[in-house]
């Protein structure tokens, strides 16, 4: 059972006031360290004097790093050259930073001797730091283990052992490795977790290796903090990057950071940024160890005004100053919303968290407003006057604010005086702006809204005339059941060939060694040459149109056309279904479960005859639908 304590709502204490050995003060001096943070105004000191475990829970951006990171130091003994204390943490970004942090902390204490470990750099310098003798190890759990399976790193002496991030360790699939580790722990040593949510598998993972753990929380855990403002925008899918561009651009001195969902879509949004101008670039797994230390360092000096970044890729990133947040897609898990959203705000500065939906996304975004404990506002998507407005002053404001070096520039001025004598004053004026500001006029000019209404949804503009006009070609394909084709898989297929994002799809029938897909008329042409050149799951197709009789039809008085329903109980035809229970007709369908006769289909799911002569789904349903 974990002992709670809750922090104190006011900061009463100073860095000077904590127990912390001179060399350590003078360092947090150094770094211009004042009042603790919350988390280390608490956990500091309950490490210094106790020797049990502890949880501790807080957001990104309260000081967990210095919480854990002074006492681990001032708690390591100098004289004995071996692994004291172990840290392990998600990511390689974060290992660095941390290892950086532990640095900074004890440069007034040089005997003490710690270094990273991580994957995704040469092993060989790792395995002679580790040699050479260390007190603390900070490392990533994969890298940690294979030091371990390889005898080269020890753990029989760790009296501290820390996990931070311990949420994201176990969402990255970590599981198997922490536990191997902590098993070449000691039993007897004091264990630290570190974490900004305190889900059901980091509850289990404390209860398996700590021992009465007390917990420490930050108050309002789940909550954003006041100083961050929490807006949407909600537009079409397909309007979302558009609607990107425009939050940019009405905010001059954004420096910020782009959540997406997927790697792919990380690069991409990039990769369009910087092609329309803007100082983006993309930070995501699958960047080398080069590439993204120098994207991060990049941005920290704000030459990247923009990053885009995946969640577990941007972990390690701790930067103080962002103004912007911005979720291209809404977390599905609130608690990511708000690790995220607490990346901006900090230092008593105020910070702003923005969402770009869609009508899909609503109750995601209600979801994270029930657990923020306040109303994420509704805005609307900048216009194109009020972005030419915002940048032209913006503009003027840093013309004003310019600092001129009249020495470097005085000899070149007789020129450009007569150069520009002609002109009257407005004229310059005029002139000098547009030179700045004709892109974004240019640019916005008679551009159209991206705005719908919070609760409105959008209409796809012409659905049903489309399929009304539209004439459907049966379309023979050498896949089926024997291949594990289903319609999901045929859809897909489809999609992937890229003939027109317009295409429309009618029946599908999927038989044993083939299947039918009725596919729009127009598109025959592109779509037998694409089919012959793309290839399904490495198989070769062979594509026909063929005739296909028309589909059977019922009536509602109950009486039948051949294949159809009869509602009054009698008998239907050949081949029909009857919603009576006594036992059924040949090639009937009967609802008592028991086995029809040959070549018909019973609710109890056998099938009789030969399932090469039968489609896969033979239930009359809409002729078409919409890919």
């Amino acid at each position: 059972m974990a002992h709670k304590i809750k922090l104190k709502e006011q900061l009463v204490t100073n860095f000077s006031d904590l127990s912390l050995p001179e060399p350590l003060l003078r360092a947090a001096r150094d770094l211009n360290y004042q009042n603790p943070t919350p988390i280390q105004e608490e956990v500091i000191p309950w490490l210094l004097d106790n020797d049990k475990d502890l949880i501790a829970l807080a957001q990104t951006g309260t000081g967990k790093t210095a919480a854990f990171g002074f006492p681990a130091l001032a708690l390591t003994d100098v004289e004995k050259l071996a692994v004291q204390t172990l840290i392990l943490c998600p990511t390689r970004e974060l290992c660095m930073q941390i290892a950086g942090d532990l640095q900074a902390y004890g440069k007034h204490m040089p005997r003490i001797k710690s270094a990273a470990i991580y994957g995704g750099a040469p092993i060989y310098p790792q395995k002679q730091a580790i040699k050479a003798g260390l007190h603390i190890v900070i490392g990533t759990p994969g890298r940690v283990n294979d030091m371990i399976r390889q005898n080269v790193l020890h753990l029989d002496q760790v009296k501290l052992l820390i996990l931070d991030e311990a949420d994201e360790m176990l969402n990255m699939g970590f599981k198997e490795e922490l536990f191997a580790i902590m098993e070449q722990t000691p039993k007897q040593k004091q264990s630290l977790l570190f974490s900004a949510t305190m889900p059901k598998e980091v509850a289990h993972l404390a209860r398996s290796f700590m021992k009465e753990p007390h917990q420490i929380s930050v108050d309002r855990q789940n909550q954003g903090l006041e100083n961050i403002r929490h807006l949407y925008y909600k537009v079409q899918a397909k309007d979302k990057y558009q609607a990107l561009k425009r939050v940019a651009d009405i905010s001059p001195k954004i420096y910020g950071i782009i959540f997406c969902r997927t790697r792919i879509e990380t690069q991409e949004i990039a990769d369009k940024l910087q092609q329309d101008g803007y100082n983006a670039d993309a930070l995501h797994g699958d960047l080398s160890q080069g590439q993204r230390e120098l994207v991060m360092n990049r941005f920290r000096t704000k030459y990247v005004r923009l990053l885009v970044a995946t969640d577990v890729a941007a972990r390690g990133l701790d930067v103080d100053d962002l103004t912007h947040i911005i979720n291209y897609n809404v977390p599905t898990d609130p608690d990511v919303y708000i690790h995220r959203s607490g990346r901006t705000g900090r230092a008593g500065k105020s910070g702003i968290s923005i969402s770009i939906i869609h009508h899909r996304e609503l109750a995601a975004l209600k979801a994270v407003e029930k657990r923020l404990g306040k109303e994420i506002s509704y805005n609307k998507v900048p216009g194109g006057r009020e972005i030419c407005e915002k940048q032209l002053y913006h503009f003027v404001d840093t013309v004003e604010r310019i600092e001129v070096n009249t020495e470097e520039i005085e000899s070149f001025l007789p020129n450009v005086y007569k150069k520009l004598s002609w002109l009257s004053r407005e004229e310059l004026i005029q002139r000098f702006v547009s030179v700045e500001f004709n892109r974004f006029l240019n640019y916005y000019k008679d551009i159209s809204d991206l705005e719908h209404g919070p609760e409105e949804r959008p209409k796809r503009e012409g659905k049903f005339e489309k399929k009304e006009n539209c004439s459907f070609k049966t379309f023979q394909l050498n896949i089926g059941l024997s291949h594990g084709l289903t319609k999901r898989d045929l859809m897909r297929y489809i999609n992937q060939l890229k003939v027109s994002r317009s295409i429309e799809i009618g029946q599908i029938d999927i038989y044993q060694d083939h299947c039918l897909i009725d596919i729009d008329g127009q598109f025959e042409k592109q779509l037998l040459e694409a089919m012959s050149k793309f290839k399904y799951k490495g198989l070769t197709l062979t594509v026909s149109t063929v005739q296909k009789p028309p589909r059977k039809s019922y009536n509602r008085s109950g009486s039948k056309s051949e294949g159809g329903y009869s509602r009054s109980g009698s008998k239907p035809s050949e081949g029909g279904y009857s919603h009576s229970r006594k036992k059924s007709d040949p090639g009937s369908y009967n609802r008592s479960g028991s086995k029809p006769s040959d070549g018909s289909y019973s609710r109890s799911s056998h099938k009789s005859g030969d399932s090469s002569d039968s489609p896969a789904d033979t239930k009359p349903r809409k002729n078409k639908f919409s890919r």
